[in-house]
């Protein structure tokens, strides 16, 4: 089967990337190993673009919020993850989330009727030879680990990456939960609340810490990702961090009461059906039983019937400030490029990005033509330069993107107006490359 290059990984950098190059008339071979025969320990199907912890894209706010506006770019790239998220979207507030399986199931069918990808289930296990982008992510299979290594000379950084619970709605005692989005934000029935008092609190948090986890002594001292922390490791930081973290009740309204909380569980809606609901922040390591157990202390989910309970993975990414170019190339082998999360950029929406730019960096150069990466005043331009060209390589980190990768606004300016600030120059900027691309 002829092709002129091929993605290996079919998550959402992997079929990102696929859909950008045959979207610019090449032929693209598009490799996973699930449905193949292999899987990892974090996937359920072998659906593309599988969603594998929460079901939200996050922000969508794109006037006062880095990840908004990041949406906003994409959509304006013509990204495929956008597409599909938007036609799946389901309600949360001013936060894009996805149907998970109608959203898997809308990018697979995409990517598999497009006349120029050819999916191949299959299993990549050495760095190909010929025009390639890598998107395996962070569960990249060891045999290609092992290739990735030995030809960077550099070990693969690793990191913990904990998945959250899903609850079936119709277990959920709604006498004593409630609707309502923080701050009336959103239509009011995007996320149900479970209220806990002070002593309720204190009880939930000395349980946590007390509770069975599982072990994984192969991975030991290896850092979490911030943005992904077990809510037990957050409780171990202090009996107040999760008071005001994923169980703040601030800006929640009690029905009972008329007054915010002392704490609360949130939980937002996973599917369209509105049958499940996943507990928002609550990824953990806890064992099994152990978070059947505690999570049916809280008010309202003492029934609670779980579709999925928590866990546990590795994850491995690069030093890519070190090892790759300002296009993703690795710089020892430049028909080799990498997107996605193996990279070290955190996030779906960060990941699928990277898989886009990616995808459009290889097309220009199959095709003989100049693309300059995107200014560092945009979004996907801020993001792509911490890849690429983070100062401090051995001390790189995932990072989600965020207002702190762009140049600052110049001159003094009010706090209360900088983000719109951000936002209103990134566009600009964005025009501006579209236009001179």
């Amino acid at each position: 089967m002829h092709h002129d290059i091929q993605v290996i990984g079919g998550g959402l950098a992997g079929s990102e990337a696929a859909w950008q190059l045959a979207e610019a008339g090449l032929k693209v071979r598009l490799s996973e190993m699930r449905g193949g025969g292999d899987t990892t320990p974090a996937h359920h199907t072998s659906d593309l673009a599988e969603l594998v912890c929460s079901n939200s894209f996050r922000s969508d706010d794109a006037d006062s919020n880095a990840v908004g506006l990041l949406h906003q770019e994409m959509r304006a790239l013509g990204s495929l993850i956008l597409r599909e998220g938007d036609v799946h979207r389901v309600p949360a507030g001013s936060a894009l989330a996805v149907d998970r399986d109608g959203f898997s199931a809308g990018v697979t069918a995409a990517v598999e009727a497009h006349p120029n990808i050819t999916v191949v289930r299959e299993r990549v296990d050495t760095l190909p030879d010929g025009p390639a982008i890598i998107a395996t992510g962070p569960l990249t299979a060891p045999s290609l680990s092992e290739s990735i290594a030995g030809e960077t000379g550099k070990d693969a950084l690793a990191f913990f990456d904990a998945i959250a619970p899903i609850v079936h709605r119709d277990s959920i005692d709604m006498e004593k939960a409630w609707f309502q989005s923080r701050w009336n934000k959103g239509e009011g029935t995007d996320y149900i609340n479970c209220p806990l008092d002070k002593e309720q609190y204190h009880a939930f948090v000395a349980a946590l810490i007390a509770g069975e986890k599982t072990e994984y002594r192969e991975w030991e001292n290896v850092p979490y990702f911030e943005g992904c922390m077990p809510i037990e490791v957050m409780a171990e930081r202090g009996v107040e961090t999760l008071r005001f973290g994923p169980m703040k009740g601030v800006g929640l309204d009690q029905p009972s009461t008329g007054r915010w909380p002392y704490a609360a569980v949130q939980l937002r809606q996973d599917n369209a059906q509105g049958t499940l609901w996943n507990i928002v922040g609550f990824q953990t390591k806890l064992k099994h039983a152990e978070q059947v157990r505690l999570f049916r202390t809280i008010p309202g989910l003492e029934n609670a019937e779980f579709a999925r309970l928590g866990g546990l993975h590795r994850n491995t990414f690069l030093r890519s400030p070190e090892l790759l170019d300002p296009t993703l190339r690795l710089k020892s082998r430049p028909n080799v490029r990498f997107a996605g999360q193996i990279t070290g950029c955190e996030g779906y929406i960060e990941s699928a990005a990277i898989g886009l730019i990616a995808g459009r960096f290889a097309a220009a150069e199959l095709q003989g033509r100049a693309l300059a990466p995107p200014p560092v005043e945009t979004a996907l331009g801020a993001l792509l330069t911490h890849i690429t060209g983070a100062a401090e390589a051995e001390t790189y980190q995932p990072m989600n993107v965020n207002f702190g990768l762009f140049p600052p606004i110049p001159g003094r300016t009010k706090k209360a107006d900088r983000k719109k600030m951000y936002t209103d120059r990134a566009r600009e900027a964005l025009a501006g490359w579209l236009a001179a691309g």
